[in-house]
């Protein structure tokens, strides 16, 4: 029996080099001025996803929710060897909090339909909340399995994973359909395969075709869009329009989260004193380290 899965990943910014001058009055960040990256456990999710449609068949789909960009990221899931992608985006959908996001990327998810298992890492690290997955799984009425770090068995419509937890981990049984956040020790992500690669670098969303024909008023949409679906190039994209949404939940308008106070914190470097590596040194250090009540 072949199980079929989603993938929930995301693109964003690269958090190792985000400042103050990334950051608007709102609260929010300015992603415009970060680079843009594969959220990593995002990206083990799709491994573990991959292992297991090698092993028992089916296929691999992946969704995201944001700005036209994320197209680059959903081709890099298809260099991975994802079967499908698709693109939820929207102006209405900007500025949703974790609330909004997981009631848009449910409403997705029953469009596309047709799935067994629903993977997503553990957390983004642009938001740290580890709250969109289970959110999902709450809307869509299934149940869920949280920090997987193995799938120890999948057989006809139950799955077996073992996940963390403090001081050890437990083994947890759950019937189909069922979502599954992935801390990032589950499995190491494969690398692009050259031959997707060549495959799919040409593959397009609907608004990468829209920009197209813009371009040149000889290319028509519909007419672009068939061309890249009878050479499987094309990304389906989601809009507002597309989904069975309530405006009143999406984006902003759909997000009770606020941000109240925004602080920038400047870490300044104080005096120092340097411990000579002798053994001098190291009972001066020891010394200094009781006095501070570090030690003792």
């Amino acid at each position: 029996m072949v199980h079929n899965s989603v993938v929930l990943v995301k693109q964003v910014p690269d958090t190792a080099n985000i400042s103050g001058q990334v950051m608007r009055p709102d609260g929010t960040v300015n992603r415009g001025k970060l680079p843009a990256i594969f959220n990593p456990e995002d990206k083990v999710a799709l491994e573990l996803a991959l292992q297991l449609r090698d092993r028992f068949g089916g296929k691999v789909s992946v969704v995201t929710m944001g700005p036209p960009k994320a197209s680059d990221l959903l081709r890099e899931c298809l260099y991975m060897g994802a079967d499908k992608a698709y693109l939820i985006s929207d102006r209405k959908f900007a500025g949703a909090d974790t609330l909004a996001t997981s009631y848009v990327l449910s409403e997705a998810i029953r469009k596309i339909g047709d799935y067994d298992l629903i993977f997503a890492g553990r957390q983004a690290i642009d938001g740290d909340t580890a709250q969109v997955g289970p959110q999902t799984a709450e809307k869509l009425g299934i149940p869920q399995i949280t920090y997987a770090e193995e799938i120890i068995d999948l057989k006809d419509n139950r799955l077996v994973a073992k996940r963390r937890i403090d001081g050890g981990h437990e083994i947890l049984e759950s019937t189909l359909p069922v979502l599954i956040t992935v801390i990032k020790d589950a499995a190491a992500p494969r690398p692009f395969k050259a031959k997707r690669v060549m495959a799919y670098k040409n593959a397009r969303t609907l608004l990468d075709l829209e920009k197209m024909a813009e371009a040149n008023s000889l290319l028509y949409v519909e007419d672009l869009k068939q061309e890249y679906e009878s050479k499987n190039l094309y990304i389906p994209t989601y809009t507002i329009d597309d989904l069975d949404v309530d405006p009143s939940r999406c984006g902003l308008a759909g997000s009770p989260t606020k941000v109240h106070k925004v602080e920038y914190v400047v870490l300044a470097g104080s005096e120092h004193e340097k411990i000579e590596p002798t053994r001098e040194g190291m009972d001066l250090l020891v010394d200094k380290l009781m006095q501070d009540h570090i030690f003792g």
